[in-house]
């Protein structure tokens, strides 16, 4: 009775090895650009009236403090300045640039593997911000961010399957001079990852001199304009309704560079955007829209991603709330706003307001990425690693982030209902002459690696067998993997030659 023939256990070996190699690309359980859309918490109705208000905020009230290069560009398109200075916008020319705008997009990856297709409700997860500050859960303290830090966290997400883009997380404040602050940030992410890269400029003329950086890690010039792995996160707009004059001015550098950019209006809920959900959602609406009529004034057709980032404030304390049901439901209504307009389009989720890798991040971080992901936002940032409602990072939290954005993206896909997975055969096979369970039958196995989404690092065990394994904890396995993963070169560096090259022309901070 004891079978043990080499024969079936030889199968039972087969089997475990081919559930242990890695699936093909489409057959993964989840995968960047999934469509998303189940969630739409705003009616057709309500859909109609914001846009119709957003309209008519750009036409009654405009915004203020456009540079002069900016006014030229505007007015020439149709925008009129009036007396007071504003620029206020045609409801037609507002329409007639929607109507004309790109209706997709790739932001596309150095090495080819992962391009992101902004389209319809595919949906992306990655990095963003500006913390000044890294997490370091294990003595429970802060500490200023660094450009080995930065550089670190783009070696980090280029090992995580489900962090698809790095967007700069993190300001390196152990560089004091802007100007090479911004070329090390641009050198440190794109020598730690290939995935594609955002960095922000806080000066105008520092995008040229970064433009030739990226012009020798592409191969010249040609290769960046037909692949340009890099985009601009751009704070065009110092809301209410107000142009930031710097930004604008980076961001047409950008343009004429060929450098994506986004469209980033971040006003604050109750302070400096409408307290209420509805008109924070407006405001930001608005000033996106004046930023694509600016942005195809300067170039017709430029690649832009229409970001409308209202973020939420407790109005007992005056604190920005990154991790509330109400952030959740700003970011998810602008999603739905990008889908009438059927533009690419970003957002924040992922934020946590805890100042560490606990239960409290752990709840405020599921919530808004599930809805952000189930909204179908193309672009989801700061979807993992931020703390303090911004004003930290943490490596170990980005980590855990990876699995819990696995789980987000699996509510994304859903459920799909088949012939095959109602399973009538199954059933009849099972229940009339069979074992009377499913564990173990081929549909079972056949469909657990296809299905299912396996946390690298969640723990799924007894108590008993926790115990028995010495009650792992999971921040301490989240450093152990960080540690793991930082111990070995970035697979992103560069050619020595080209690295001697950059160095030779920018002082870059990062020991080579």
């Amino acid at each position: 009775m004891n079978d043990q023939t080499p024969s079936r256990s030889g199968g039972r070996a087969a089997r475990r090895a081919a559930r242990a190699a890695p699936l093909a690309e489409h057959l993964r359980p989840i995968r960047p650009g999934m469509p998303g859309g189940q969630y739409k918490p705003l009616t057709e109705t309500d859909v109609l009236r914001i846009h119709s208000a957003a309209l008519e905020a750009l036409e009654r009230i405009g915004l203020a403090e456009a540079p002069p290069s900016g006014v030229a560009y505007l007015t020439a398109a149709g925008a009129i300045q009036g007396d007071d200075g504003r620029i206020r916008f045609p409801r037609a020319l507002v329409e007639d640039t929607i109507a004309r705008a790109n209706r997709s997009l790739t932001l596309y990856s150095r090495d080819g593997q992962h391009d992101l297709d902004l389209s319809g409700t595919r949906v992306h997860y990655g990095t963003a911000g500006a913390a000044v500050h890294m997490v370091e859960p294990d003595g429970r303290t802060y500490r200023e961010s660094t450009v080995q830090d930065l550089h670190d966290a783009a070696r980090i997400c280029d090992r995580l399957d489900n962090i698809h883009f790095v967007q700069r997380p993190m300001v390196c404040r152990d560089i004091f001079d802007n100007f090479e602050m911004d070329m090390n940030s641009v050198y440190a992410c794109t020598a730690g990852t290939t995935k594609h890269v955002g960095v922000s400029f806080t000066d105008p003329s520092y995008v040229a001199p970064a433009i030739e950086m990226l012009h020798m890690i592409a191969g010249g010039e040609t290769a960046w304009r037909e692949r340009p792995f890099v985009s601009n996160s751009n704070c065009f707009v110092v809301p209410p309704m107000k142009f930031a004059t710097e930004s604008c001015l980076v961001m047409e550098a950008c343009i004429k560079h060929g450098m994506p950019v986004l469209l980033l209006s971040a006003g604050m809920s109750g302070a400096t955007a409408p307290g209420s959900i509805a008109g924070a959602i407006v405001q930001a609406v608005a000033e996106c829209l004046a930023g694509l009529v600016y942005v195809h004034a300067v170039k017709p057709g430029a690649p832009a991603i229409f970001g409308t980032w209202p973020f939420d404030l407790d109005l007992r304390t005056g604190a920005m709330t990154g991790g509330s049901g109400e952030q959740a439901l700003l970011t998810a209504g602008c999603a739905q706003m990008h889908q009438f307009y059927d533009l690419p389009g970003g957002a924040a989720a992922g934020i946590a307001d805890s100042k560490l890798p606990d239960m409290q991040a752990g709840w405020e971080q599921m919530c808004s990425n599930v809805m952000a992901g189930l909204s179908g936002l193309n672009m989801v940032y700061e979807a993992a690693g931020m703390h303090a409602s911004l004003l930290g990072f943490c490596h170990e939290s980005l980590i855990m982030g990876d699995d819990l954005i696995g789980q987000a993206l699996r509510c994304v896909r859903g459920i799909e209902v088949t012939d095959e997975t109602m399973a009538l055969d199954q059933m009849a096979a099972v229940c009339m002459g069979g074992p009377g369970h499913y564990l173990g039958t081929a549909e079972t196995l056949g469909r657990m690696e296809m299905d299912n989404v396996y946390p690298a690092l969640g723990d799924r065990t007894s108590p008993k067998e926790w115990a028995e394994r010495g009650k792992p904890d999971l921040i301490a396995q989240a450093t152990a993997r960080k540690n793991e993963i930082l111990a070995k070169r970035s697979a992103a560096r560069f050619d020595p030659a080209l690295d001697a090259a950059i160095r030779a022309k920018f002082n870059i901070h990062l020991p080579a």
